[in-house]
Order: C-alpha cells, then sequence, then structure tokens
C-alpha cells in the first residue's frame, strides 16, 4: 500500500472525429512507442471500413463490439491452506473495458491480412457478430469463471 495521496483521474479527452472517449481510450491503447497519430489513422481507417462493410454508423458498431467482448467475471488465484485455487470474482467497469480493448487489438494484430486497418475492422465485425478470438476469449474467461463456482466462498 502506497502512503501517498491517492491518483486522481484527470480524465481523457474526446476522439476529434467521433467525439468519443471510448475511441480515444482505443486509439491510446493502439498506439507504439507514442505514436498517435499512426495508431488514430489506423483507427479511422478500421471504422471507416466498418461503415461502409455494414451500412451503419461505425461508432455504434465499435461501442457494441466492444460490450461484446467486455468480460463481466474472471478468476484470480487465492492461495489458502497450501493450496491455490482460482476463485471466481466480479470485474469492476475500468478493468471490463480495458480487457475488453486489449483482446480486440492482440487479436487484430495475431490475425493474417494486409493491413492493420483491415484486420482492427474485420476483428471488430467479428465482435459485432459475437464471433472472432477476442469474444471467444471472453467465452473462455466466462467457463473458467463457471466451473470453478464452487470456490466462490474463498473471495475476500
Amino acid at each position: 500500500m502506497g502512503r501517498k495521496k491517492k491518483t486522481v483521474d484527470r480524465g481523457i479527452l474526446p476522439d476529434p472525429r467521433y467525439n468519443s472517449v471510448v475511441v480515444s481510450k482505443f486509439v491510446n491503447r493502439m498506439m507504439w512507442e507514442g505514436k498517435r497519430s499512426v495508431a488514430l489513422r489506423i483507427v479511422h481507417d478500421a471504422l471507416g471500413m466498418l461503415q461502409s462493410k455494414t451500412e451503419k454508423e461505425p461508432l455504434e458498431v465499435f461501442l457494441k463490439a466492444i460490450d461484446n467482448v467486455k468480460p463481466i467475471i474472471e478468476v484470480k488465484s487465492r492461495r489458502v491452506g497450501g493450496a491455490t485455487y482460482q476463485v471466481p470474482v466480479e470485474i469492476r467497469e475500468t478493468r471490463r473495458e480495458a480487457l475488453g480493448m486489449r483482446w480486440l487489438i492482440n487479436a487484430a494484430r495475431a490475425r493474417s491480412g494486409h493491413g492493420m486497418g483491415d484486420r482492427l475492422a474485420a476483428e471488430l465485425l467479428d465482435a459485432y457478430n459475437n464471433t472472432g478470438t477476442a469474444f471467444k476469449k471472453k467465452e473462455d474467461t466466462h467457463k473458467m469463471a463457471e466451473a470453478n463456482k464452487a470456490f466462490a466462498h474463498y473471495r475476500w
């Protein structure tokens, strides 16, 4: 435990094109080596592709895709009496969002395709349709928590 003051969340400015804080957070997570303009271009290209593929508002599709990938429950290791148990715990909203975005970005990076914009658009479309690698990761997390439901009483 730190002895200093609690950190203050300074907030984040919304994305210039879509006026959304969620898109801005996604761009920040996409960014490598401080190259924000590159990450911003990739995300905007992907959202443009989503609009042409789905004929819907790209921000709406993007937010639905992230909601579909956000986990609700996860397992944490707890050591009790020399044994380690995988205890299911609920996840707070900020961590849900962070995990969902991280899984989407990692799944898009692992995909095969031409450019990162294409791969990200494909992964977002899959997440929107409840398929794809990121959605499977969420399902696996929920299955693991369900399987270890018997150890829920170790939660503290």
